[in-house]
């Protein structure tokens, strides 16, 4: 008797374990995971749809993507595992929506993943989509833009639909569009810089809008650019500067420590200048989608010209160049440590120490523009924090690679610079901005 009821029980065991063991393996009734880019919902002339499939048991046996348009399917994709065990699979297809003869309208997208399982688990996700071959169209608001080589330019425009992508490009480089009222209408506006070497045709400029299909326009800017001339000039390092400025560099980067004061020049020149650059660009960068600033920007008040935007330097020490730099901001001379006002409204994105600009403060005035404070003695403000036009930020110094008490003063455009005498005349920005975002039809 004792005998057969271990024998009943351990049946029982086995029948417990193998119900486990199936329902587990070959038995699991959990359906598989169906997952893709929340932007699938409109496709243009060409869209890459990614898509994962997913089972955590016996793993996917097929997977297939399917759209369908006016009752007909296209197999995007149809793919078998023959060996369980594929637990994840991610598969990009391209639509080539004019060779799968698709058109402008409704269609539906089928995505469909089977398990591995005895009963052939199934998953499939139904998803409508929008067939979209018609690009944005681009009205321009301004018939004429006269350029400065350096320069800024503002532009104004309407477009046929909300986009998601749309700016300027000079070149290759790309200046966001910002959505604004113009005239009580929805619009764009977008501020760009001129490079300091441009040309009529040289470099291209272009509105570019790309809507939610990939659907893209470009529309060449009416323009013309100004011939302008920048100063050249040689400076002659002495051991006197160096022996008063390279030390606080070396104190502040290791690498540098027992190099030379002209070594160290020369790394302070390339490499940290290079280094300064990106961050003051990566601060512009974050900027209010809306405009900041009014009337004419300030500048320092009782201030002479020291060196101004786009000079090009030539540095020698013992008769020999030893470096370049191009100069991208106006310095300005007063009393020592003479007050620094915010020269417009706007919102603190950077204050500190930066490399050879010395303590230094960057402002957003919002739509890409920015303007950088250099060489300060003091910093008064702190990031996040709004100022007013004519507010005092800080005092001016000699920090950084600074050979007396000066302010840098320098004006960006999503972190290009430009020059900032364009900004502090009124005439300039009623012609150049205002009246510009003020047309419409």
């Amino acid at each position: 008797m004792k005998r057969k009821f271990w024998y009943i029980v351990g049946c029982l065991v086995l029948l417990a374990g193998g119900g486990w063991w199936f329902f587990l393996t070959v038995g699991e009734r959990g359906n598989p995971v169906v997952e893709i880019d929340a932007d699938a919902a409109v496709i243009g002339r060409q869209k890459a749809l990614n898509v994962t499939f997913a089972d955590s048991d016996r793993g996917l046996r097929h997977t297939e993507i399917v759209i369908t348009q006016d009752g007909r399917p296209r197999v995007l994709s149809s793919i078998d595992y023959p060996e369980a065990g594929v637990r994840r699979k991610a598969v990009s297809v391209a639509v080539d929506a004019p060779a799968l003869n698709l058109h402008d309208g409704p269609a539906t997208l089928t995505l469909t993943a089977v398990d591995h399982s005895l009963w052939n688990n199934r998953t499939t996700v139904v998803r409508p989509v929008q067939i979209d071959f018609l690009p944005p169209q681009i009205f321009q608001l301004n018939t004429q833009n006269h350029i400065n080589p350096g320069g800024t330019c503002v532009v104004a425009y309407r477009l046929s639909e909300a986009v998601p992508r749309t700016g300027v490009l000079v070149g290759d480089q790309f200046y966001p569009g910002y959505p604004v009222t113009l005239a009580g209408k929805p619009g764009y506006a977008a501020y760009f810089a001129l490079p300091l070497d441009a040309s009529p045709g040289v470099p291209q400029i272009r509105i570019m809008a790309q809507d939610h299909a990939g659907n893209e326009t470009m529309n060449g800017i009416p323009n013309l650019i100004k011939k302008r001339k920048f100063r050249s000039d040689t400076m002659v390092l002495s051991d006197g500067f160096l022996g008063q400025k390279m030390p606080e560099f070396q104190a502040a980067i290791p690498e540098l420590r027992g190099k030379t004061p002209i070594e160290t020049f020369v790394y302070v020149n390339t490499l940290l200048r290079a280094d300064n650059l990106k961050t003051i660009q990566s601060a512009c960068l974050k900027s209010e989608p809306r405009q900041l600033w009014q009337d004419t920007f300030l500048r320092m008040k009782n201030a002479a010209p020291m060196a101004l935007f786009g000079d090009r330097r030539t540095y020698f020490y013992s008769g020999k160049p030893v470096g370049e730099s191009l100069h991208i901001g106006v310095d300005l001379a007063s009393l020592v440590h003479a007050p620094i006002e915010a020269a417009n409204s706007g919102i603190v994105r950077f204050t500190g120490l930066l490399g050879i600009y010395g303590n230094a403060v960057i402002i957003d005035h919002g739509l890409g523009l920015s303007t950088l404070y250099a060489h300060m003695s003091g910093i008064q403000v702190k990031p996040d924090q709004t100022v007013k036009r004519g507010e005092v930020i800080g005092l001016s110094g000699e920090t950084g690679l600074a050979g007396g008490d000066h302010l840098h003063f320098g004006v960006a455009i999503h972190g290009r610079f430009v020059d900032p005498r364009e900004w502090w005349d009124p005439h300039w920005i009623a012609d150049n901005v205002t009246k510009k975002l003020e047309a419409g039809y």
